[in-house]
């Protein structure tokens, strides 16, 4: 079992990561908000995976060991908390929404965390001012511990378009239905059509930070079509995957109100507009 590592102060700084470099398992007695300003972030705790695209950060409670991975090229900001300011009064690893505000709050407070001068004092109390204002959002895969659950998760994991039931599934793992049905509900605090969505989303976010178009990654996790894949994401996430992977891309922020949209600058980004205008 390797050594977790022990860092007192939760650092307020920003930080490059490649796609696929990670961050290893480590713990701080202070806060943290980890934050991607461009490509998407996985945080990962001994209770599952967070996942934060450009309108999330994550707020990591002090004590909680938890280890970094990049999905496309990430723009890492960090910002430390003391133990005694909790403005949510969180005290689990948890997903926020991120204003458009709050992003350019975060940008400007960890790009020169040495700076202790008295407008970045005053930028601070705007700042957890804007997180207390902040909701909450579920976008975590919980980690299973049950070994039939698990044989489940794990069968999806590595076929996210599998298209069996959960009955099916049950059979193939071993186990029954309804007690799968019920373990879901129990461990991962979900339903099983719930789980598989925000697995499916996962790895839509992880493929597209890859530059994989939004066709094949809409085929890739099992959507019956692209369209049906842009709706979800976009309500899931307040834009599509066209203006995100532009974003992680690093061309641009979408970060704005749900159903507004910018200029199309890709087939991709066309395509989403279309397919909104045709729905709405």
């Amino acid at each position: 079992m390797p050594e977790i590592r022990h860092t007192p102060e939760a650092p307020t700084r920003t930080q490059a990561l490649a796609p696929g470099e990670s961050i290893e398992a480590h713990r701080h007695d202070d806060h943290q908000i980890v934050y991607a300003g461009s490509g998407v972030l996985a945080v990962t705790t001994e209770a599952g995976t967070w996942f934060a695209p450009g309108t999330r950060a994550l707020w990591v409670p002090a004590g909680c060991v938890h280890a970094h991975r990049a999905h496309g090229h990430l723009d890492l900001r960090l910002l430390g908390l003391p133990a005694d300011t909790n403005p949510l009064g969180l005290d689990a690893p948890t997903v926020l929404a991120v204003s458009p505000l709050l992003r350019e709050l975060i940008l400007a407070y960890t790009r020169d965390p040495h700076d202790d001068g008295p407008e970045r004092l005053r930028l601070r109390a705007v700042l957890l001012d804007q997180l207390r204002a902040s909701p909450q959002q579920p976008v975590q895969l919980p980690a299973p511990t049950d070994p039939r659950l698990a044989a489940v998760c794990d069968l999806l994991h590595e076929s996210p378009a599998d298209p069996r039931t959960l009955a099916a599934l049950a059979t193939a793992a071993g186990a029954g239905e309804r007690t799968l049905s019920r373990l879901f509900r129990r461990e991962l605090g979900m339903s099983f059509p719930q789980w598989r969505t925000q697995l499916r989303l996962y790895h839509a976010l992880r493929l597209l930070a890859d530059d994989v178009p939004v066709t094949t990654v809409a085929h890739r996790c099992g959507w019956s079509s692209t369209s049906a894949f842009i709706d979800v994401f976009r309500r899931a996430f307040g834009y599509t995957p066209g203006i995100h992977h532009r974003r992680v891309s690093g061309s641009g922020s979408p970060v704005r109100h749900r159903g507004e949209f910018t200029t199309p600058r890709s087939e991709d980004e066309i395509h989403d507009v279309r397919v909104h205008r045709h729905r709405t």
